[in-house]
């Protein structure tokens, strides 16, 4: 029997030239509780990380505050010099604490992000560095001036936003190309529609954080269920196929510690859904978003 892979998620080029399968990996689990310290088992989350290439992942999306540092220093440890991988991280979150995210964009922080993350992943630069917030307590300007400068210095290949707007996205494009769009989305979470619409528009990897998510249509009974129970996966499965459907662009990254779940979330991009299906799903996903 062929072992699935994430290649069956089809392909999509980052930048034009970063070409991954579109199914990737968020790397934030692979940390402690409130995504801080060390994790609870850490030869899982490295047998994670290494079987990874296996299954056709080659997009991997960390951050400097996952840990903060560990969830750079352990793709660095298992995977290094990454033949055949993008690894994109992100800078601009300050960590106090489990669960703590503060923004900080005043730009000599966000130079030493992107320094130390050189400096972690052991690479020469950074393919694909995402601003992970705009800081509202500094000038949106200034912090896109010091990101266009490290792109020209060399430091950054390409450079993607995480959480923001379409106005943003545009503002943003005054200083260098935008070629990537993070937003919380799912199946049920849709208030991102309108950017997802105009990254499509614009050729921009739209990359879904939380994609697995189903809200209360993981219950039995509802459409999710009745596909999820016809197609012979689970709901999870099946929310994560709808959102590769909806869209060329969509980069979902299911995060996991766990290479069971990590084998089960590269499952979902072979399921085949009917147009019918997506339909049926999306009206049900956007009725849920909005009781939301």
């Amino acid at each position: 029997m062929t072992e699935l892979t994430a290649a069956d998620s089809s392909t999509f080029a980052i930048g034009g030239d970063l070409i991954v399968n579109r199914l990737g990996y968020g790397a934030m689990r692979i940390t402690g509780k409130g995504i801080w310290g060390e994790p609870a088992d850490r030869d899982e989350a490295l047998r994670v990380l290494r079987r990874l290439p296996e299954l056709g992942v080659n997009f991997i999306d960390t951050a400097d505050s996952y840990g903060p540092y560990v969830s750079e220093d352990l793709i660095r440890e298992a995977l290094h010099p990454y033949d055949g991988l993008v690894i994109a991280t992100k800078g601009g979150l300050t960590r106090h604490g489990p669960d703590i995210w503060l923004p900080l964009g005043r730009h000599e922080y966000l130079r030493q992000c992107v320094l130390m993350s050189i400096r972690r992943l052991g690479v020469e630069r950074i393919d694909h560095w995402q601003l992970h917030r705009i800081d509202p307590n500094t000038d949106r300007d200034e912090q896109f001036s010091v990101i266009a400068d490290m792109q020209k210095e060399g430091l950054i290949r390409h450079v993607g936003l995480s959480e923001v707007s379409v106005e943003e996205i545009e503002a943003a494009k005054k200083f260098f190309p935008v070629v990537s769009v993070q937003n919380m989305y799912n199946l049920v979470t849709r208030q991102s529609e309108q950017v997802l619409d105009y990254c499509e528009r614009e050729n921009i990897a739209f990359i879904p954080w939380f994609p697995l998510a189903a809200g209360s249509l993981a219950r039995e009974g509802t459409v999710l269920d009745e596909v999820a129970k016809r197609v012979g996966a689970s709901p999870a499965q099946v929310a994560l196929a709808w959102v590769l459907k909806r869209s060329p662009v969509m980069l979902p990254i299911p995060g996991t510690s766990r290479v069971k779940h990590l084998e089960e979330n590269v499952a979902a991009a072979a399921i085949e859904l009917t147009d019918d299906d997506f339909a049926r799903l999306d009206v049900a996903g956007r009725e849920e978003s909005r009781r939301a």
